[in-house]
């Protein structure tokens, strides 16, 4: 295994004999770009409930509130969503409802997936982390897409697993479920969402709920992936949620892994920084503008530019700053 020390060399790596299977595991840093907030960052999942928006969760119990006061991931834990489906689908009402809008597009790193599959057919998994369904939005096959943690983008029922159209559901959700960020949309009361299966008003986005196990797909793809991969590209995730992390170590010992991220990650699974390292690659920065500058090394950069329709704004401006130099 020959090491890479900058993109140009990856880009030639990608395109040699000697790399035929290419595994991608992103986290949210790959949809920033997008308009879509970091888990951990301004007007992510932790800033999402504010507390100054909990009074407004009225059909929630005051242990609820409490206990979402002192962790706003509670109004994704299962256990709370089985006692009372009203405050996770108040505080994802706009999410679920952005989604069915297309509000955000798919940015420069979700459109790599799509290039390298049709330019190099040496794609062989994208395990995203994200709910935000934008991989599916690139035009990839539906099987090299392993939702890791479930999509906002098709409904079911928690309690049965019955599916439920995404439409239909989106249109309960407009119609039923209170906006507590702007109080004068929608109903002024929540309604529940029942089930026309088992009839409880457990229906909500396909997303992997705290407390939940992972979809079996998960584990029986990186099963089959993982022993003949020769690349492995860890985008925009922090490394530090399981079992998904686990996939820079399930790996053969001579796959060359490759880091996009704005900082170090992942050196407690053994992910080595600095000059000496082979096997490891790090290319600092943000998601878009590394991935950019990864498919103009590989000669994709006139593909991408005619994606500028399916882009956010921002990752088009990255694109014609490109084309000027």
């Amino acid at each position: 295994m020959k090491s890479v020390t900058d993109l140009a060399t990856l880009a030639r790596f990608i395109l040699s004999s000697d790399c035929q299977s290419i595994v991608i595991l992103t986290g949210a840093g790959v949809s920033v770009a997008s308009g879509i907030p970091d888990f951990r960052s301004p007007a992510g999942m932790f800033d999402t409930l504010r507390p100054e928006l909990i009074p407004f969760l009225k059909t929630a119990t005051e242990r609820q509130r409490k206990l979402m006061a002192l962790d706003p991931t509670y109004v994704v834990e299962r256990g709370m969503f089985l006692e009372n489906s009203f405050p996770y689908l108040e505080v994802r009402r706009p999410f679920i409802l952005g989604v069915r809008d297309k509000k955000w597009k798919p940015t420069i790193a979700h459109h790599f997936a799509s290039l390298l599959h049709k330019k190099t057919n040496k794609l062989t998994r994208v395990f995203t982390q994200n709910i935000d369904g934008l991989t599916y939005a690139v035009n990839l096959p539906e099987d090299k897409i392993v939702s890791v943690h479930g999509t906002i983008g098709k409904a079911g029922c928690e309690t049965c697993g019955q599916d439920m159209d995404f439409k239909n559901f989106c249109a309960e959700v407009e119609t039923k479920i209170k906006d507590i960020y702007s109080p004068d949309l929608g109903p002024k009361e929540s309604n529940h969402i029942l089930c026309q299966c088992c009839g409880n008003a457990t229906v909500k986005p396909k997303t992997v709920l705290f407390g939940s196990s992972l979809p079996t797909e998960f584990f029986d793809k990186a099963a089959q992936d993982l022993p003949t991969t020769d690349l492995l590209i860890v985008a925009g995730t922090s490394l530090v949620v399981s079992p998904a992390n686990s996939l820079v170590n399930n790996i053969p010992s001579d796959t060359l892994r490759v880091v996009i991220n704005n900082e170090p990650v992942g050196q407690e699974l053994g992910i080595e920084y600095g000059t000496n390292t082979k096997r490891d690659f790090f290319a600092r920065g943000d998601c878009d503008k590394v991935f950019m500058d990864l498919i103009d090394e590989l000669g994709w950069l006139t593909d991408l530019n005619g994606e500028t329709n399916n882009l956010p704004e921002a990752s088009v401006q990255l694109i014609k700053a490109k084309l000027r130099r």
